[in-house]
């Protein structure tokens, strides 16, 4: 075996290494693209924040970039064969690097195989192997050109076959540093494909919908809370209806017409539907599907700002929902100063903590085990006593019992069924432990909501533990909302675990500013090693734990 076949063999495994680098890429875009809500913005945005590792990734791609003047230097002079060199060991740090940054990490939520994501890697695997033989032909003609000038004994066929593997290899690497942009492309390139199918789905959704002449539609949305006021009226509803909501957090057009087309049957008489949004628009898109007969506001506050821009359009958003009932009920929440400060013209109904709202709750007493309310709505009144903890599940549950009441179920028969809620998973749900309480609300996070959870971890008796990777999509008011997540922190707990540098830095400094001890303060890169770091604080109570939200894998 001679020192041919060695040097093709090693350029042939190059091909294969090449090959996966490209293949993990790809997978990776796609997978953070799929996070982003398939929006070329949000991409470009995440690229921007996530420029490092993007580098490493693409390493070996801007090093090849002068691969080619390097080469034709050499081609012309023999004595710099040294710099040649160099550069072939320059080249294999390079690929390391990316192979180091490239290698598969343990994922929060999988790239789900949609048919859309599927369908779009099928045109990303086009427009890449177009990029990758332009490429291929144009270095060959580029260095055999070059390559004649020098050693003009080789036909191009010999020269080929010398450098065959050489190119592929070349041409693999060139074609990864595209890898970022190729979904992009592929996205707006299968555009029009997925409008035609999302309408398809659309107009079969409404057909549904339509054929159920007498199903009420309730519609629901919020910055936060929706989905606990969601759960509640769903099991209210259970005592006379036959309900249908939309389950987790489908709250999207999509999620909401998958909803209807795979699970709404002739026995259902409600239909709960959850509404969110994070552009204008977005809500009534989906109002128009559904046609709610009545609606609830749970809340409006600082949410999504970096979509929304400003809370004005956050507010003009939510009350789309408004906006799309004809002759139903508008249900608010007046605790709310956003919501009780924007007037609208239709029949609408308050709910809220405090007296000055048509139903109201008052006397309210909280403890570790529970809490207890009075429901007030004119002259009648009646005792609530839940599992769940705080106030703001009080206002939740409020809302709930107002449209439960509205359509006809009287408040004793909602007492046992207000008795036995259970927590939403992931929102505030109390997990208990041997010695360990978790307050486990890491499903989302925002500064009222986050204020609530702090206010229920100070009840409770104990060595106190935040964790948290901060809040996100708040756009210009981040770091202020963060540090001030901080400054509130510092009242509530014991130990502060940031997880993440990111958020860490302003949440910190809150706590700091308040006169929390440094050494208290304790930044983790995963919510693992967080957990690790609570297990050993040596404590004779009890460990008493908020995981304050969970940043998915594009944070």
């Amino acid at each position: 075996m001679d020192f041919y076949f060695y040097n093709h063999l090693v350029i042939l495994l190059l091909c294969i290494v090449s090959l996966v680098l490209v293949i993990l890429n790809f997978l990776h875009f796609t997978h953070m693209f799929q996070l982003n809500g398939y929006n070329a913005g949000t991409q470009m945005k995440w690229y921007g924040k996530n420029i490092v590792k993007l580098l490493g990734r693409l390493c070996v791609s801007f090093k090849l970039l002068l691969f080619l003047p390097v080469s034709i230097f050499y081609l012309y002079d023999e004595f710099s064969q040294w710099f040649f060199d160099m550069w072939d060991i320059l080249f294999y740090i390079f690929l390391a690097i990316s192979i180091i940054f490239s290698l598969p990490k343990k994922s929060k939520k999988k790239l789900v195989f949609t048919p859309r994501v599927i369908r779009m890697m099928l045109t990303s695997a086009l427009i890449f192997l177009g990029l990758f033989f332009a490429i291929y032909n144009i270095t060959i003609m580029c260095f055999y050109q070059e390559y004649l000038t020098v050693h003009y004994y080789l036909t191009y066929n010999e020269f080929l076959e010398y450098c065959y593997f050489d190119f592929i290899c070349e041409s693999l690497l060139w074609s990864l540093f595209f890898t970022p942009f190729i979904i992009i492309l592929a996205n707006f390139i299968n555009k029009p494909i997925e409008k035609f199918i999302n309408n398809h789905y659309i107009n079969d959704a409404k057909r549904i919908i339509d054929s159920h002449k007498n199903l009420i539609t309730i519609g629901i949305t919020g910055s936060y809370g929706k989905t606990s006021t969601k759960y509640y009226l769903n099991e209210l509803l259970s005592v006379k209806y036959n309900v249908l909501m939309t389950p987790e957090s489908y709250n999207t057009t999509m999620g909401v017409v998958k909803t209807v087309r795979n699970s709404l049957s002739a026995m259902h008489e409600v239909f709960v539907c959850e509404m969110g949004a994070k552009r204008a628009g977005e809500i009534k898109e989906i109002c128009d599907i559904v046609n709610p007969k009545h609606s609830l506001i749970a809340s409006i506050g600082e949410q999504h700002l970096e979509s929304f821009k400003s809370i004005e359009n956050i507010i003009k958003t939510k009350f789309e929902i408004a906006d799309a009932i004809t002759d139903g009920q508008v249900f608010l929440n007046y605790n709310n100063e956003h919501i009780r400060n924007h007037n609208i013209d239709k029949n609408k109904i308050t709910y809220g903590i405090g007296d000055g709202k048509n139903y109201y709750a008052d006397n309210i007493k909280i403890s570790e085990k529970g809490t207890s309310f009075v429901l007030n709505i004119g002259n009648e009144s009646e005792k609530f006593e839940t599992a769940l903890i705080g106030e703001h599940n009080v206002e939740n549950i409020v809302g709930a019992i107002a449209i439960a009441h509205f359509m006809g179920i009287s408040l004793s028969e909602l007492y046992l069924t207000v008795k036995r809620l259970k927590p939403v998973p992931h929102r505030m749900e109390l997990i208990s432990s041997g010695s360990r309480v978790i307050i486990d609300d890491s499903f989302n996070s925002n500064p009222i909501g986050a204020k609530a959870a702090l206010e229920m971890l100070k009840m409770f008796e104990g060595l106190r533990f935040l964790l948290t990777p901060g809040m996100v999509e708040l756009g210009g008011r981040e770091f202020k909302l963060n540090k001030e997540l901080g400054e509130k922190a510092a009242d509530c707990c014991d130990y502060a675990v940031l997880i993440g540098e990111k958020q860490a830095i302003p949440i910190a400094e809150g706590l700091k500013e308040k006169g929390f001890p440094a050494d208290r303060i304790y930044i983790v890169k995963s919510l693992i090693d967080g957990m690790s770091y609570v297990d050993s604080i040596v404590s004779d109570g009890k460990k008493i734990i908020l995981l304050e939200n969970d940043l998915p894998d594009n944070y």
